[in-house]
C-alpha cells in the first residue's frame, strides 16, 4: 500500500510529515503537521537565536511549583529563562530591590513629563 499526503489526500508521500511535494513546500502547511523524526527538536523553547530577557525577576525560590511556572512561561514567549536577578533561594532580597528601583524610576518619568 502506498501512502498518500496527510494535506491534500491525493498525491503519494515523498516528502518528510507524511507529506507530497506541492504540500511540504506550500507555506504555511509543513509547520501544519509534526515532525515525525526522532531527531527534530521537540518542546518549547526549542529556538535558536538570542533570546532576550524577561522583563521581570520573579521571587520564588528555585524549584519551586511557581518558579518552574515563570520559567514555562518565558520558554512560551521565547525569553532567557534566567534573569540576572531572580532569586537565587527562598527570601533573597534581590528581586524586590530591583523591583522598588524600576518602579521608582518609572515614578520619576512620569513625574518629568506631566
Amino acid at each position: 500500500m502506498i501512502p498518500i499526503c496527510k494535506h491534500c489526500q491525493e498525491s503519494k508521500v515523498n516528502r518528510p510529515r507524511g507529506l507530497c511535494w506541492s504540500c511540504y513546500y506550500t507555506p504555511g502547511v509543513k509547520e501544519m503537521y509534526p515532525s515525525t523524526s526522532k531527531y527534530a527538536r521537540r518542546g518549547v523553547g526549542n529556538f535558536t537565536g538570542n533570546a532576550p530577557v524577561a522583563p521581570r525577576p520573579t521571587t520564588h525560590a528555585p524549584g519551586t511549583p511557581e518558579k518552574m511556572a515563570v520559567l514555562e512561561e518565558r520558554a512560551k514567549n521565547k525569553q532567557a529563562l534566567w534573569h540576572p536577578f531572580d532569586a537565587q533561594y527562598d527570601g533573597d532580597p534581590r528581586p524586590l530591590r530591583y523591583l522598588a528601583r524600576e518602579q521608582r524610576v518609572n515614578e520619576q518619568e512620569m513625574a518629568m513629563a506631566g
